[in-house]
């Protein structure tokens, strides 16, 4: 169901949370030879959520979609927990 017109977008971070989910699990090799590590991706996240930092909203939705794509085990919808932050 589309909410304010943003299915797209819901759409677009659910792949991004699969993948990146994915790629955690099973340390996938990057272009530059290092593997998909969670430190990794806790140094890559932190660098871009310091510029959002000033955004009350979107830091929470960002912080949802990290403790998504870190969690041990496959959430099925981003959609479902994040309906519950409006």
């Amino acid at each position: 169901m589309p909410l304010y017109n943003l299915m797209e977008d819901a759409a677009t971070a659910e792949i991004c949370r699969a993948q990146l989910w994915q790629w955690l699990r099973f340390g996938a090799p990057l272009a530059d030879g290092r593997r998909f590590t969670r430190d990794l991706f806790d140094e890559l996240f932190d660098d871009e959520l310091s510029a959002l930092i000033k955004v009350p909203k979107i830091v929470r939705a960002a912080r949802l979609f990290q403790d998504m794509v870190t969690a041990e085990e496959f959430e099925e919808f981003l959609t479902l927990p994040a309906y519950q932050l409006l």
